[in-house]
């Protein structure tokens, strides 16, 4: 398993923070997620054989935040 944290830009309360965690918890291969409204960021731990770094970013952006590089 490896572990990324992911900038995630545009949540300003529970409910986007339950909705990215949904959003990435959904993926196949995400075994953790954790949310961080003031840190406005995702700690994901994640199987890389089953996705990728940029297939969670895409998954927070089509959620309709912003997941910057």
């Amino acid at each position: 398993m490896n572990e990324v944290t992911i900038k995630v830009l545009g949540m300003s309360c529970g409910g986007c923070v339950k909705n990215v965690t949904g959003v990435l918890q959904a993926l196949p291969g995400v075994e953790q997620v954790q949310v961080s409204l003031e840190g406005a960021s995702a700690a994901v731990r994640y199987d890389p054989a089953q996705v990728s770094v940029e297939a969670l970013r895409a998954a927070v952006e089509e959620a309709g935040f912003d997941a910057p590089a």
